[in-house]
């Protein structure tokens, strides 16, 4: 009772201060992870910045959030993300750090909100805890670095978080509504994930709320209904809008943004149906899976041998590349195989789970003595809140078909929170009590130290034997000296408690730091000794920092050459290795990848997001030469090829499938009329992504001119050879 008396008074002299001297430190240390070094990737995620890019020419390719600058197709996400990276270019110039710049500062605001949300009930140490283990999340700083959602998606949902809780304390509907309408601007982030909150919203409003349950029904059900209102908002507009007058919407095979929100974007995420229709044909998707087989190609350097090399990798790819999280170690995407243990498995647990024991430990000892039918009291009203958030999302994470390791910052709040509140708990228990509860802090540190040791075993080449015996053999001294020490209560035994959570948060402060060290991968993010490979599984042995990544796409254009980069082109969507998968933001699971990619980025000014910036010029400078007033500058299979040259010039450049090359966009009659409109003459085919558009490249080809190589293919050094080699120019004039 003395202690609780203490912490509470502590905590109410610390709310009389402007600033918490610990909290700078921590707010300091999210600020270098997720800020430091982002003016390196020039392009960050080149689908996305394309989008940005096009945006800020109209407000008609803004609202709709256009690819290209001819607002001919959407990107495969709602806008309001993307709103904000328009108007941060906007203010401070296009560049690839303007982008990321939202992101990075939502990542750091979200570590700032937790310590509001944490500190309040629970005290300040345990919103310091929780706020440091958030800062040191590695997947958090890893995602935020770049211009993928998912960032400001959970600062976005961490607001609506504050909102509920303060809607709890003053018992007012103004800000049950707020909260509930802040999730429906979370929906037109990313859609479906936002409501994955929804279990603990409605569980903690009816569980903490002293309102009648008369009131509570009609308040939820009417904030439920402001939520699914404003979730929707845009998309009616949108849907609403006749085709003729706004671009298709990217990925949907119905030009709908509702079943873009249900569909490809919902409900195919828990099952891992990737299946498609296209405009005449049905095959395996070829939409957001494909940037994950494309970025496997990227990034290593040509030899000698890469003919050889490129045969190989497409047939490891098609014998390996299965159903989700089946038929191999890591499963897709280096998400391991659906089970209990999935986020125990690599790929995943050194993303997000290396507190998971201790946050498990926490909440039994939150939990222990709490009737079902209650009294609650409100720390154990929030720990319900934080549960309902951790366990859903785990669950959805366990069984899921398809995601991307960076999907997983979606368990960082919880298991920040639990973190900071249980370490808070635990000691408090340790100190106090002499039945099993006393237990609980040195057993969360001693299974959690274990999980660290074998979440970086696979990294041993990599980083040594050293930190993982170290972590092991502390984490197990730690733990039995507080086991012997426990019923002395000196400052020695402080010092063991803190120096175990020191241990703790080591190795997730230095995987954190990782995106820095070693380089980021803007397409698909991801934390450790191989980020900039953005694949999440065990590094190779590869030491040449100009091996980063796999032998990659050339450009439109380019010849056959030594890479010199490790951020080389993505090949065009849609290729006949149907059963390789890419995703705007993708990239492909360790286990598909030959063993070739490096720890370092080769240049200080990277390059990224899976497609090379570096446009073939020769081929740029013919097509400008030759542009006879078309709208498009040319037109291309999927957005891989087209987005480096929006980027490079600001043209409209025709995506004609979509992301991926499978959207049914085009038909053989449209084309016709957009040739004979004077819209478009050019067309880059390099034989793949044909998708839903089969039909159309046999039409180009078969009505059109080839364009001699001579006259814009790039002889450069630089340039990459691709697994189906040079691409080739056609030209179309009708009359």
């Amino acid at each position: 009772m003395k202690h609780m008396n203490s912490e509470v008074k502590e905590e109410r002299t610390s709310n009389k201060k402007r600033i918490d001297l610990f909290l700078v430190p921590i707010v300091l240390i999210a600020a270098f992870l997720n800020l430091f070094k982002i003016w390196t990737d020039e392009y960050a995620n080149a689908y996305y910045t394309a989008a940005v890019k096009s945006m800020l020419q109209s407000f008609h390719n803004f609202f709709y959030a256009s690819f290209d600058p001819g607002g001919y197709v959407t990107i495969d996400k709602p806008p309001v993300v993307f709103w904000i990276q328009t108007i941060s270019a906007k203010i401070f110039g296009f560049h690839g750090w303007s982008v990321i710049l939202p992101q990075a500062l939502a990542g750091i605001g979200s570590v700032l909100l937790l310590y509001v949300l944490i500190k309040r009930t629970f005290g300040v140490w345990a919103g310091r805890f929780a706020a440091l283990a958030m800062a040191l999340t590695p997947i958090v700083p890893a995602v935020s670095r770049t211009n993928n959602i998912d960032s400001m998606l959970v600062f976005t949902l961490l607001l609506a978080t504050w909102m509920l809780f303060r809607a709890v304390r003053t018992v007012k509907f103004g800000w049950v509504l707020a909260a509930f309408a802040m999730i429906g601007v979370a929906f037109n982030m990313k859609m479906l994930q936002a409501y994955m909150v929804l279990p603990a919203f409605y569980v903690f409003y009816v569980v903490a709320t002293k309102i009648t349950w008369k009131k509570k029904i009609a308040f939820l059900t009417t904030a439920t209904a402001l939520m699914l209102a404003v979730s929707v908002s845009w998309a009616v507009v949108v849907d609403s809008t006749s085709a003729d007058k706004r671009p298709y919407m990217g990925s949907s095979q119905t030009n709908s943004v509702l079943e873009l929100a249900f569909g490809y974007n919902g409900i195919n995420r828990l099952t891992g149906n990737t299946s498609v229709t296209g405009s005449s044909h049905k095959q395996p998707a070829q939409t957001e899976q494909q940037t994950a087989s494309s970025e496997t190609k990227q990034n290593s350097n040509s030899s000698a041998d890469s003919s050889q090399s490129s045969n190989q990798r497409k047939s490891s790819f098609s014998q390996k590349m299965q159903a989700p999280g089946g038929g191999n170690q890591n499963g897709m995407f280096n998400t391991g195989n659906p089970g209990p243990f999935r986020l125990f498995q690599k790929g995943l647990s050194d993303q997000i789970s290396w507190l998971l024991p201790f946050v498990i430990f926490s909440i039994v000892g939150l939990f222990a003595g709490v009737k079902f039918k209650g009294p609650y009291t409100a720390k154990q009203k929030e720990s319900l809140f934080w549960l309902a958030w951790l366990l859903p999302v785990a669950v959805f994470f366990s069984i899921a078909g398809f995601f991307h390791q960076y999907y997983l910052i979606m368990l960082a709040p919880p298991i920040a929170a639990f973190a900071g509140t249980g370490a808070v708990a635990l000691w408090s228990m340790y100190k106090q009590h002499n039945d099993w509860k006393s237990w609980l802090l040195p057993g969360g540190i001693l299974t959690t130290a274990a999980l660290q040791v074998y979440i970086m075993s696979p990294y041993v080449s990599s980083i040594g034997v050293a930190p993982i015996a170290g972590v092991g053999a502390l984490g197990v001294i730690l733990a039995l000296v507080l086991a012997i020490r426990k019923q002395r209560k000196n400052s020695l035994t402080n010092y063991l408690g803190a120096a175990a959570m020191v241990v703790l948060l080591a190795m997730p402060a230095y995987w954190a730091m990782t995106p820095i060290i070693y380089g980021g991968n803007s397409m698909l993010p991801s934390a450790g000794p191989d980020s900039s490979s953005g694949m999440g599984g065990p590094p190779s042995t590869a030491t040449n920092s100009k091996q980063s990544g796999f032998n990659g796409m050339q450009p439109p254009g380019s010849s056959s050459g030594n890479s010199s980069s490790n951020n080389q082109m993505q090949p065009p969507s849609g290729s006949s290795n149907s059963g390789q998968m890419q995703m705007p933001g993708g990239s492909s699971n360790n286990s598909q990848m030959p063993n070739s990619f490096s720890s370092k980025s080769s240049s200080s000014k990277r390059k990224s997001g899976g497609m090379n910036a570096e446009v073939n010029q020769k081929l740029l400078n013919y097509l400008t030469k030759n542009n006879t007033g078309e709208k498009y500058l040319f037109a291309t299979t999927d957005s891989t090829s087209a987005a480096p040259y929006i980027i490079k010039t600001g043209k409209p450049v025709m995506a004609m499938g979509g992301f991926s090359g499978s959207d049914p966009i085009l038909t053989v009659s449209k084309l016709k009329a957009m040739i004979k409109k004077g819209e478009v003459k050019y067309f880059y085919l390099s034989g793949m992504g044909k998708g839903g558009q089969s039909d159309v490249i046999t039409w180009i080809k078969e009505n059109s001119k080839e364009i001699p190589s001579s006259k814009w293919q790039s002889t450069s050094s630089s340039a990459q050879q691709g697994p189906s080699g040079n691409g080739t120019l056609y030209e179309i004039t009708l009359k």
